[in-house]
Parts: structure tokens; C-alpha cells; sequence
């Protein structure tokens, strides 16, 4: 665990870090169904895949400048992992994906024209400021969200 003891500062300390952070660089998912768990990330949100990797059992997915992984369970990545996500065993408690333009009338007509449930809509602070967003719930159970351009963008 690191301490700070005086007359080091918060700073300093970020001052002395050899590297900068630059955003999400991808999220793995470990995932009950690969074709179901595909038909929400490409055919709901546009994510692409970008890569396959079959032996080792991870499906990696362009989301913008990110991807997110997808690890089926029965895979050999996917065993490792344990037990299955579920509501009492989640992996992950959420991860928002930028997008933009935000439309909640158009998002709303999209995601329920794929059977797609809105769980919240609010605004919410995240990396690049305040923003409206709306969350979504994968095929998974893992919460999704859509997060919209900062306010004064």
C-alpha cells in the first residue's frame, strides 16, 4: 500500500509517475453465450470485431479507440475465471462506452427496437466531465453505459 508522509504530495507523487494515462485501452467480459452476447455488442451498440483468437478463447471487439473482449465461459480463458457472472457474482459493475450524438428519443427507439431495456437515465460525471447517459444491461447481466458528449462540447 502506498503512504504519504509528508513532504510528499499527491504531486509529487503523480509528478514521478514514468507514463500518462490515456483512457480505456478494453474491458474483458467473461460471457454465457458468444452469439447472443455478439448480437448486443455488434447488432445493438456497432462494435466490430476486430479479432479472433480461438485458442485461447477470446473474441476482441472495436469499440471506437477501445475494445471490449469477450471470454466465453466454456473457453479455456473463460474456465479459469470460476464461477459464472450472475447477480450474485458479477466480474465487472459497469463500463461506460463514449458515444455520440446522445438522442435519448432515438437511443430509446433503438435499443427497444432490439428488445433492449433502458435501466437509468441520468447525467453522470465521467472521464471527460458531466454528461447525459443512459445504462443498459448486456446478455450477461453486466451493466452498460452509454455515455454522451460532456455538457458544453
Amino acid at each position: 500500500m502506498l503512504v504519504l508522509r509528508p513532504p510528499l504530495s499527491i504531486e509529487l507523487i503523480v509528478a514521478m509517475i514514468p507514463f500518462a494515462l490515456l483512457g480505456i485501452d478494453h474491458v474483458v467480459l467473461r460471457i454465457a453465450d458468444l452469439e447472443r452476447s455478439l448480437a448486443f455488442y455488434v447488432g445493438v451498440l456497432g462494435c466490430t470485431i476486430d479479432k479472433r483468437q480461438e485458442d485461447i478463447g477470446l473474441i476482441q471487439l472495436r469499440a471506437g479507440r477501445s475494445q471490449i473482449d469477450l471470454v466465453p465461459l466454456e473457453g479455456m480463458r473463460g474456465k479459469a475465471g470460476g464461477a459464472p457472472p450472475g447477480v450474485e457474482g458479477r466480474n465487472v459493475d459497469h463500463f461506460a462506452l463514449e458515444i455520440a450524438p446522445f438522442d435519448e428519443v432515438a437511443l430509446r427507439a433503438h435499443l427497444g427496437a432490439h428488445g433492449i431495456a433502458v435501466e437509468e437515465v441520468g447525467r453522470r460525471y465521467g472521464a471527460r466531465g458531466y454528461g447525459p447517459t443512459i445504462y443498459v444491461v448486456d446478455p450477461d447481466g453486466n451493466k452498460v453505459e452509454l455515455k454522451g458528449p460532456p455538457e458544453g462540447a
